[in-house]
């Protein structure tokens, strides 16, 4: 059975959602992780985007977060506030999937430059709404490949918060968001200890200690119970593939 590490990523984000989950979903690989979890182990799935669509069955891919497929069969459309609002704000979001260009060792997302501030080598999209959903969300995925230059042992700019320098400092903010829960790359799955920091819980068929290890900016640890994940089934490559990317959008 072949895979590509877009479609590994996306499985393995698909499982860690739970039945009856409310999740703030952006486009891309996060967005298929979602479809392919409601597709499979969590039909009651409840998907909401940034624009203001509560429960969103898109017909066909999104291309964006504005797309008005989303808006057919949702079971309600509002505000971009009262998204923000009335459900992240108040508690009412288990999940919200995150990206960026680094992420470092606590989970701190920098999706804003690359350098210096002032003076950066590359100027990034930003923050758009994640730096709320990182804040307030009860728990937050990330999904990225696992490089290097991705894995910083801290990130130049802190766009997003994941437990700053360490639990107890994001404690000490009053957020009520859980902060990210698991970092999913196409090596295995990444998740805070007790301190906050990201360490490695699981590794995907084939992928080595050693692999993640060399692949990232700090001094990885292992979990002592670091577990192989479950290949990817044919059923799970088949939704993925002739059902919710047929055109290899995301998958390429």
């Amino acid at each position: 059975m072949t895979y590509s590490t877009s479609e590994l990523m996306t499985i393995q984000a698909a499982r860690l959602l739970r039945d009856g989950d409310v999740v703030f979903v952006g486009v891309g690989l996060p967005n298929l992780a979602c479809n392919l979890a409601r597709k499979t182990h969590a039909p009651n799935l409840v998907m909401i985007y940034e624009a203001g669509v509560i429960g969103a069955r898109p017909a066909r891919l999104p291309l964006s977060i504005g797309d008005p497929t989303l808006v057919s069969g949702a079971l309600g459309v509002c505000s971009m506030y009262d998204i923000f609002t009335l459900y992240l704000q108040r508690g009412n979001v288990d999940v919200g999937f995150l990206g960026g260009a680094q992420i470092d060792r606590y989970g701190n997302i920098n999706a804003t430059v690359i350098g210096g501030y002032d003076n950066p080598k590359v100027r990034l999209p930003g923050s758009g709404g994640s730096q709320e959903i990182a804040a307030w969300a009860n728990r937050c995925y990330i999904i990225t490949p696992h490089q290097k230059r991705r894995f910083p042992e801290k990130v130049d700019f802190r766009t997003s918060a994941g437990f700053l320098g360490g639990r107890a400092e994001r404690q000490a903010t009053g957020v009520r968001g859980g902060g990210p829960q698991a970092v999913v790359t196409n090596l295995g799955i990444l998740e805070p200890d007790e301190t906050g920091e990201l360490i490695l819980t699981a590794l995907h068929p084939g992928a080595t200690l050693e692999q993640a290890q060399e692949n990232t900016g700090w001094a990885l640890r292992a979990a002592e119970s670091l577990r192989i994940t479950e290949l990817p089934t044919e059923e799970e490559l088949r939704i993925l593939r002739e059902e919710l990317d047929p055109n290899g959008i995301y998958l390429k």
